[in-house]
């Protein structure tokens, strides 16, 4: 669930400013009006989640490398296989025939 944009009795102090062109001010306009809400409320609505999905899309990425790296260091450096390992193994092979 997305984050409240303010929360009740906090002012807004800080302003964004952009440029758009007619085409793009009309879209957000007829975009904002489908959802009930003024064109401020759809935009920071809009950008806040873009922004969220950005974060957390670079979250997971930094989460991804992370991952390869420890795989690559566990088949660089292996632990040795202990006695769990080999039974896990025999079973495997015992169900699959291998």
């Amino acid at each position: 669930m997305a984050e409240p944009l303010a929360k009740p009795g906090r002012v807004r102090a800080e302003r964004l400013e952009t440029r758009v062109t007619a085409q793009q001010k009309a879209l957000i306009e007829h975009a904002a009006a489908l959802q009930g809400r003024s064109v401020t409320d759809f935009v920071l609505a809009s950008v806040q989640e873009a922004a969220r999905r950005t974060v957390e899309d670079h979250h997971w990425l930094e989460l991804s490398v992370r991952d390869g790296q420890a795989f690559v260091a566990a088949l660089l450096a292996p632990q040795p296989v202990n006695e769990r390992l080999r039974e896990t193994i025999r079973r495997y092979r015992d169900v699959t025939g291998l």
